[in-house]
């Protein structure tokens, strides 16, 4: 295991290295400067799109509505990545890891935008009618059939990749956090986890996208709650944070009681993978849902998908971050979702850690089944439907497994295949920007025309 472990540890840090980080923030950049910080100016307008009628669909096409299909690229992505992995980011690179999980959003807005304008321009109708898109199908139909092994390579990785970032660093964080707050044993959290991602994974899209819309809306209004009255409590030391969040992107930090201390390229690294773990904009995998949207407007579905980003590392991983560092707690020595209670207990001494470990799980619980259905799709492209029940039974059994393996492991494989995957889509991204710029183009055009700000 330990050899295993050293080579998964090579790879990582080769796929992880200094010109996949310029990449991702690099192709982040030039889609930001392309749409003219389009995705940052119109925030406003992509919440209004969201809440508003032309958000709950415009068209027969797809299988749910634009809002359900925001959800489920959240369900998938507001998971241990807000809880654990920046807990995980801040303990290895220090407060100012928070301050390049930050610039990684940002930037991936445009990105996580693009992908979503792209997954619909280009997406296809199945032999069950079902609209099917994401990675492998704008590069396909976008690029042409010389460019089809790029997107066979995007299926492969996510496929593999999904039972990593998607299901069994899940089901272990959650078997760990419920084991240290409630002594539920691992195998028992990792039994009741795959009968209940079961009853979901029946119905389909459908239901995911039902269950995502009635999960997430709520999991993360209630999680930014108890943050922002753990702030409240902490509000002296919030100037302090920032002070050190700035400081320390750009400047080394010393050992603290139980930090180690850390590089400035330790902050990058660990803030930049742990927002893309995160918000997982450039790795292709949101786009997937957002293919299933009830719209004829890629553009439309585009400003829907980019306010993922916003939420889940501007928002949702702010408020962690902020709670760990105002606390003093990350210097404790504790790491991942241990670090997290141990800053929320701080601040609401008695159940602050309960709160953490039931956010954990239903976090975690959604993600499973979001990253079930890129996981489906990425298979239906590589072997057709057939192979949708037989992937899904895989994806319920690996469940209790990732339980109960080693928690440091199963980050180690899943941020490598993290990186893997998201190469054939940052090229893809990059020769189908054109297409995206175009489109945009074209509806704020129009949009002008008809005098809609």
């Amino acid at each position: 295991m330990e050899a295993i472990s050293a080579f998964v540890g090579e790879i990582n840090g080769l796929v992880w290295g200094p010109p996949m980080l310029v990449m991702i923030l690099g192709v982040g950049l030039f889609l930001s400067i392309g749409l003219k910080l389009m995705p940052i100016l119109k925030l406003g307008a992509g919440f209004r799109l969201m809440w508003s009628g032309r958000a709950r669909g415009d068209a027969s096409e797809g299988e749910i509505p634009p809002f359900q299909a925001l959800m489920t690229a959240l369900s998938a992505t507001v998971g241990t990545g807000n809880i654990a992995g920046v807990a995980t980011a801040v303990f290895l690179g220090g407060p100012g890891a928070l301050f390049w999980m930050w610039l990684t959003a940002l930037v991936g807005m445009a990105t996580k935008y693009s992908e979503a304008v792209l997954a619909v321009r280009f997406r296809e109708v199945d032999e069950r009618g079902a609209h099917v898109g994401g990675p492998m199908y704008y590069i396909r139909n976008g690029l042409g059939s010389k460019w089809a092994w790029l997107g066979i390579l995007f299926a492969v990785f996510a496929s593999v990749a999904a039972f990593g970032i998607g299901n069994t660093v899940q089901a272990n964080s959650v078997a760990d956090v419920l084991e240290t707050n409630f002594g539920l044993p691992h195998w028992l959290t990792g039994l009741i986890l795959m009968v209940l991602v079961g009853m979901v994974l029946i119905g389909g899209i459908r239901r995911i996208g039902q269950v995502a819309s009635a999960l997430v809306p709520f999991m993360a209004v209630s999680y930014v709650f108890v943050g922002l009255v753990v702030l409240a409590i902490n509000a002296h030391d919030i100037p302090d944070a920032f002070g050190m969040v700035f400081t320390h992107a750009f400047s080394p930090i010393a050992a603290q009681g139980g930090f180690a201390g850390a590089a400035v390229w330790a902050a990058i690294r660990f803030g930049v993978a742990r927002g893309i773990f995160s918000n997982e904009a450039g790795l292709g995998s949101a786009p997937i849902a957002h293919a299933a949207a009830q719209t004829n407007n890629p553009v439309k579905q585009g400003m829907v998908a980019m306010l993922g980003t916003f939420i889940d590392t501007i928002i949702v991983c702010s408020i962690t971050g902020l709670v760990i560092i105002t606390s003093g707690a990350w210097t404790s020595g504790e790491t991942g979702a241990a670090l997290t209670s141990l800053a929320f207990e701080q601040g609401l001494p008695g159940f602050g850690n309960y709160l953490v470990a039931i956010a954990l799980a239903i976090f975690a619980f959604t993600t499973i089944i979001g990253w079930s259905f890129y996981g489906e799709r990425c298979i239906e492209f590589l072997f057709g439907v057939k192979a949708i029940v037989p992937y899904r039974v895989l994806w319920i059994l690996a469940i209790p497994v990732g339980a109960t393996v080693n928690l440091g492991f199963i980050w180690l494989v899943a941020d490598t295949l993290n990186a893997m995957m998201a190469l054939p889509n940052l090229i893809a991204l990059l020769l189908l920007s054109p297409v995206v710029f175009r489109l945009t183009r074209d509806y704020f055009d129009k949009e002008k025309a008809l005098g809609v700000k």
